[in-house]
């Protein structure tokens, strides 16, 4: 199974972050990024297949759990799993994610529902449950390594600057859908996809790559912090306000991850724009967390925005 393909990616300055959105895009400021190549879509079923045929990889989710780390839980419930997306049957108070998050034993990158489920029609579809662990796994067994907060939000903007969405400033122009998030009534009704979609299936932004938003929260390198830390300068307290995801005392690590997925929503989470930031614990995998990789060293560039797909390749 081949790897994605590249696609350079020009250094240069532009503006990080957003002040008219979520606290944590703040503040916007200016960043540097040097010149990178990153992989136009996300690692997909099939990719991610290769390795773990070619390696013999086991994933976080595919692990029994270590009773040490929950000395309070019942033993028997700590079963290799994962978080899978569950429908509810109306109107639920979005402040409890529980009430459509649902713990699956048995739910892995191979199996995304639970037993019974696989991913053999789904080869283009991005591989998710796959903790950090796993993805700087498949990573370096590609040769290359995951993106920074920072080469993730510029090649997402696709060399346009100071725009909300990655394509321009209306989430749906002209009503075209632009990415895949959901359409309808959060968690309940969707009119859209509704799950991961097959690569490609919505358009290429300006460096031609496909997916950064939407689909699959796509995880980064930085470590999370409820605000942007401007280069040169030292943290600070943005509005007073506590925040609910800032690091803990915990051992396990936050990071950044970006893009939204399937499950953004207009009255839940408006976090289908390049400068929006959310935070995983490195351990969690689920059903809607993904990932691509990038390289260092430039390669050369192609006006990927003018490139005619050839036969078979994804749009």
């Amino acid at each position: 199974m081949a790897l994605t393909d590249l696609i350079a990616v020009p250094g240069g300055r532009f503006r990080m972050g957003s002040d008219r959105h979520y606290p944590e895009e703040r503040p916007a400021h200016e960043r540097v990024v040097e010149p990178f190549a990153i992989e136009r879509h996300p690692v997909t079923n099939a990719q991610f297949a290769a390795f773990v045929e070619d390696t013999g990889y086991v994933t976080v989710a595919e692990e029994d759990i270590d009773p040490a780390d929950f000395p309070e839980a019942d033993p028997a419930e700590l079963v290799a799993g994962s978080l899978v997306f569950a429908p509810t049957s109306g109107p639920v108070d979005l402040r409890d994610w529980r009430q459509w998050w649902r713990w699956q034993p048995g739910a892995s990158w191979r199996r995304p529902l639970g037993p019974g489920s696989d991913v053999d029609e789904r080869p283009d579809h991005p591989v998710v449950h796959v903790a950090y662990r796993d993805a700087a796994a498949y990573a370096g067994w590609a040769g290359r390594r995951l993106p920074t907060e920072s080469e993730w939000e510029y090649a997402a903007r696709g060399g346009a600057d100071g725009r909300d969405y990655a394509w321009g400033d209306e989430m749906r122009p002209d009503g075209v859908d632009m990415a895949n998030t959901w359409r309808g009534d959060f968690p309940y009704r969707n009119d859209g996809w509704g799950s991961t979609s097959p690569v490609g299936s919505f358009p290429v932004n300006g460096f031609g790559l496909v997916d950064m938003i939407g689909n699959v929260w796509e995880r980064c390198t930085d470590v999370y912090v409820p605000r942007h830390v401007v280069p040169g300068t030292t943290p600070v307290e943005a509005d007073g306000r506590p925040d609910l995801l800032a690091p803990t005392t915990s051992p396990q690590v936050m990071r950044v991850t970006k893009g939204g997925s399937f499950l953004c929503a207009p009255e839940y989470c408006r976090r289908y724009r390049p400068a929006a930031r959310s935070a995983q614990s490195d351990d969690s995998a689920t059903a809607n967390l993904g990932f691509r990789c990038v390289i260092s060293t430039p390669i050369r560039h192609r006006d990927e925005s003018r490139h005619t797909p050839e036969p078979g390749e994804p749009q």
